[in-house]
């Protein structure tokens, strides 16, 4: 049976909304703009300073644009399974015409073997896995075992609970309407992916606190 494709999470957002664009393919997810600087200013911390950069679930293509031209030092690789969200990445990255930004790649990361390069400088993936089943987190730890350099990093963005309790109403009520639409989807606790990051062999380095009740998880290799 084939691995059902993921969601692209651009399109599943608070606000569920993604707002028209003149060129119809390039799409604009006011979320993106929103959050984008805020993690752009965790990134330009924490990645390393060169080498190729995997984006997992890219969605519109907005954020690989813009942490792309921030970060000229790396290489972005964006990647989706979505065909459309595939097709708006590349309007994005023809209309930035950045040197840095190769073209988007199809990649599920339930699907092995990963189509992309050994020794990672590092993966990101932002607000995938509360709109995935589990298995595409396990997934995801396990292909950045596989995948990345050993000075590697992960890091993951977007609502987590703690110890079992969400950190605020809206993200309750963001949890709720998740699993309304999949009941395997939803808000995770930080300490389950803490314990994937264990078992893959990556410790988490960093919980940051982000606008809007959100997080950034940084995992490197475990000493």
């Amino acid at each position: 049976m084939p691995i059902a494709r993921l969601r692209s999470p651009a399109l599943f957002t608070r606000k569920n909304a993604v707002s028209p664009n003149p060129d119809t393919v390039r799409r604009v997810a006011p979320a993106a703009e929103r959050n984008r600087g805020p993690i752009l200013d965790v990134l330009a911390r924490v990645l390393p300073k060169a080498g190729v950069v995997l984006e997992i679930a890219s969605g519109t293509g907005q954020h690989a644009v813009h942490f792309a031209s921030a970060l000229p030092g790396v290489t972005w690789q964006p990647s989706d399974p979505d065909a459309a969200s595939r097709a708006s990445i590349d309007a994005w990255r023809q209309h930035a015409s950045l040197a840095n930004l190769n073209a988007p790649i199809a990649l599920d990361v339930r699907t092995t073997p990963w189509p992309v390069p050994d020794s990672l400088a590092a993966i990101v993936c932002i607000n995938m896995i509360h709109i995935a089943p589990w298995a595409a987190a396990e997934a995801l730890f396990h292909g950045a075992r596989e995948r990345l350099a050993s000075d590697g990093v992960l890091f993951l963005y977007g609502p987590y609970k703690r110890d079992g309790a969400h950190t605020a109403p809206s993200n309750e009520a963001f949890d709720a309407q998740l699993r309304a639409t999949d009941p395997a989807w939803g808000v995770r606790n930080m300490e389950d992916v803490v314990e994937l990051g264990r078992a893959s062999g990556l410790s988490m380095d960093e919980a940051v606190p982000m606008p809007a009740n959100n997080f950034c998880l940084i995992f490197k290799r475990a000493p």
